[in-house]
């Protein structure tokens, strides 16, 4: 089978197309054919040696995927060959066939096709654990989504609206931002050109926003903190602006506020039922037309590099797919 592999840190032009064995299925595990893997930002730092996860080289990139088993080990009840399935494997799956335990796949329902169900595991699955389990955003409440058009960003917007909560999109152009709003938010900051704090404060009338949600980082999580609203929660999802902030805890004081870290991964090994409950609820939606799952651009294994360059430079509005 083809492989995307990593055979060491460095840039994605560094990675190789290399040919490798099929795998078998091991008691409990299952053998998945991948139709799409998706991939996101934190792919572009495992590659480079800068994220917590250090797999033994080589390793393919690509965290989620969808396509269809082929075999199943002993033990496996609940799959058999011809299941259509999603998958997160935290690395691994910018390859044509994977094997691991089968109780890290979903089945997927016919009407939703293999592309969008691939990108629903890491952001959606993130996303709706961030508001959902952490904060507790409630119908009527007001979220900001900082980096508001990215794969995080807009399954922070969709699953904000389908919880009921007025949604202001925060993007670095106007152009983020109208396909923020296409996909449900209600407002729009541009952050690239006006005070982030202040525009918060204007367009939630001096109230704040209920509820931040940060995958960006870098400059803009203070400033958002500054203009949360009385016992609000902010959710730290990650640093895609590259520097991870220092936030003064007496904003925190003065505000009431939570701050909450949202480690999705650490999450799903400690509650995997949990975990299993919400990505069976993003299926769903996703398949009822509830959530987009929008798709950037499809890209084959070979050009897994200009995938992951495109995601580096912040061009990519929702996912990015390889088909292998």
């Amino acid at each position: 089978m083809k492989a995307l592999l990593c055979t060491r840190y460095g840039t994605p032009d560094e990675l190789t197309l290399a040919d490798l064995p099929d795998p078998s299925a091991g008691s409990g595990q299952a053998v998945v054919r991948i139709h799409a893997a998706a991939l996101n930002f934190f792919d572009t730092l495992i590659i480079a040696g800068k994220y917590q996860t250090k797999p033994e080289m080589p390793f393919s990139p690509a965290a989620e995927f969808a396509g269809v088993v082929e075999s199943v080990g002993e033990g496996v009840r609940d799959l058999k060959a011809g299941d259509r399935v999603l998958g997160y494997c935290g690395f691994g799956a910018a390859r044509e066939r994977i094997a691991l335990p089968a109780e890290q796949l979903v089945k997927l329902p016919d009407a939703l096709d293999f592309d969008r169900a691939a990108g629903l595991c890491v952001t959606y699955g993130t996303t709706l654990y961030a508001l959902k389990d952490r904060a507790q955003l409630k119908p009527g409440e007001t979220l900001a989504v900082l980096g508001a058009s990215g794969g995080a960003g807009l399954a922070a917007v969709e699953l904000g609206k389908l919880m009921g909560a007025r949604v202001i999109a925060c993007a670095s152009s106007t152009e983020k931002i109208a396909f923020a709003k296409k996909h449900g938010a209600d407002d729009g900051i541009d952050y690239g050109a006006e005070d982030l704090k202040d525009a918060l404060r204007r367009v939630t009338q001096g109230k704040g926003a209920d509820v931040i949600y940060d995958p960006v980082g870098g400059p803009y999580a203070e400033a958002a903190l500054r203009s949360i609203a009385w016992e609000g929660r902010f959710l730290v999802i990650g640093f895609a602006a590259g520097d991870i902030p220092k936030l003064p805890l007496n904003l925190v004081l003065l505000k009431g506020c939570d701050v909450l870290g949202v480690f999705w991964g650490s999450w799903i090994a400690r509650d995997p039922a949990g975990h299993r409950a919400n990505t069976a609820q993003l299926v769903q939606w996703c398949a009822t037309g509830k959530l987009s799952s929008h798709v950037h651009k499809v890209y084959p294994l070979e050009q897994a590099p200009a995938a992951l360059k495109a995601i580096a430079a912040r061009q990519v509005m929702g996912k990015v797919i390889l088909r292998p």
